[in-house]
């Protein structure tokens, strides 16, 4: 059965285009047939995969507003296991293109049905906002995985984005699930991000991923290469990490109803 995860933070570089591009490649490796939806009109996620944005070829704007069918606008890269939806300029007018139409909130929801059969796990990369962008992918998925870099803003923002998840169980996808929150950048030699990661765990409990996604050279230089960092540098604590956390969100998808 198809799982559907919006990777959301409304903060910026927290890590979550990164996560995004590299639980992807990880699930990949693990012979689960994956798609990623880039919903971000910055289009992070479709170069972090050496695809280029924007172009003669349909993108997710496309696939959202009812152009271009899904099997148009995927791309498959490198494994057969995996295929991207890349991002387009177009995107960036997509909310205000949508502000007038019937059950704004639910485009995505409705081009997703039936289209996603396939594939195991359905992962979207949702824009560093709020908006309307974001609030489709709400309300299109099963469940919500959080990036979390352990800074005080990053923190700030926290609670604000709880209670969209809220409003957004209670209105539109009543069966919305947080799957969990990802401590990422994360880097053990600073007192202050370890206290930090103490806190929300003490706060959110098992909704803490047990994985931490560190601070290292090879996530940061493998977009540079078009690569996510499991094709980059396999051994490296990053990309280790990230497979890691592949096992833990497999093994809560086993879990849910």
């Amino acid at each position: 059965m198809t799982r559907i995860i919006a990777i959301v933070n409304q903060k910026g570089g927290v890590g979550k285009t990164a996560t995004a591009v590299n639980l992807a490649a990880a699930l990949a490796a693990t012979e689960r047939r994956v798609l990623l939806l880039d919903c971000d009109p910055q289009g992070n996620a479709s170069t972090g995969f050496g695809l280029r944005k924007g172009g003669p070829n349909p993108s997710f704007y496309h696939f959202l507003i009812g152009r271009n069918p899904l099997a148009q606008a995927v791309r498959t890269v490198v494994t057969p296991w995996l295929q991207v939806v890349p991002s387009s300029p177009d995107l960036s007018g997509a909310e205000i293109e949508l502000v007038a139409a019937t059950a704004r909130e639910s485009w995505l929801r409705k081009r997703l049905k039936g289209a996603v059969d396939g594939y195991d796990m359905v992962l979207l990369d949702c824009p560093p906002s709020l908006g309307l962008l974001t609030v489709n992918a709400l309300v299109a998925a099963d469940a919500v995985l959080v990036p979390l870099q352990c800074e005080f803003y990053a923190m700030e923002g926290m609670s604000q984005l709880l209670r969209t998840l809220d409003l957004v169980r209670r209105g539109l996808n009543p069966a919305l699930a947080l799957d969990g929150i990802l401590l990422t950048m994360f880097d053990s030699a600073a007192a202050g991000q370890v206290q930090i990661a103490q806190e929300v765990r003490q706060h959110m409990g098992e909704k803490v991923f047990e994985t931490v996604i560190p601070r290292h050279s090879a996530v940061s230089e493998a977009p540079s290469f078009g690569k996510p960092v499991v094709w980059y540098d396999l051994h490296s604590v990053g990309a280790q990490a990230y497979l890691r956390l592949a096992q833990e969100v497999l093994s809560k998808g086993n879990r849910a109803p």
